[in-house]
């Protein structure tokens, strides 16, 4: 059996990749909320409580344009709802482990380190240690990157190098990773021309909310019409 030294060797050789690509966008979120007004220890604490840079970067976009905290509450809830399906895949794997182990666990669940894990764990010999390694090993990563940002920020003029398209590029870049089969293309395009039609009507930001669950909740009754469908054929 591996002794501790071994699993933890074992979880940074597979969460380093995650941390490579934690650098440069939480220096990029870094200086956004810098730019939005939060202090570095603020930004780190942010890092800290909420560690999800989609959620982090909606909020900052949010608070900068002046949104209250109920709609920042609320879209963030939205965006993070995945993390719900995530650790119920990942809870597979974790029959027995206590609860305050798993707690650590859940919390630094993220899209890349549970991919990662999921894969672990289906192939190889993986256990509770190795994946909360390849958890915290990033969000450490994270969360230094982003303070080291916050700092920088001062010294980077507004909307320098790109950063303020740091958020787009990044909803981009998930999108395109969702977008394995025609159904996902589909929704994708759904969900973007109700978002356009709502903001035209649909005040603040929760035209965005809107226009997700809409997209969803009609390709997910298309889906089920047609299987209907094919078992009566």
């Amino acid at each position: 059996m591996p002794d501790t030294g071994s699993k933890i060797k074992q979880g940074l050789l597979a969460g380093w990749p995650i941390c490579l690509g934690y650098v440069p966008v939480g220096l990029a979120f870094g200086v956004l909320a810098e730019k939005a007004g939060l202090h570095p220890l603020e930004i780190g604490l942010m890092s800290l409580v909420v560690f999800a840079g989609s959620s982090q970067f909606v909020a900052i976009s949010m608070l900068s344009g002046g949104a209250g905290p109920i709609p920042v509450i609320a879209t963030t809830f939205m965006v993070n709802l995945r993390h719900l399906l995530m650790s119920s895949s990942l809870s597979l794997y974790l029959r027995g482990v206590n609860r305050k182990t798993l707690s650590l666990f859940a919390y630094g669940v993220t899209d890349e380190s549970f991919a990662v894990n999921l894969s672990k764990f289906k192939y190889g010999e993986w256990d509770i240690k190795r994946g909360l390694v390849t958890n915290h090993a990033p969000n450490i990563t994270w969360i230094t990157a982003t303070i080291i940002g916050g700092y920088c920020g001062q010294f980077i003029p507004p909307k320098a190098f790109g950063i303020d398209y740091a958020l787009t590029a990044m909803f981009i870049c998930l999108l395109v990773f969702q977008l394995r089969g025609r159904k996902y293309v589909i929704t994708a395009i759904i969900a973007g021309a109700l978002a356009i039609i709502l903001s035209l009507t649909v005040p603040g930001n929760l035209y965005i909310i809107l226009a997700s669950v809409l997209a969803a909740t009609l390709c997910v009754m298309f889906k089920k019409k047609s299987g209907r469908a094919k078992i009566n054929g």
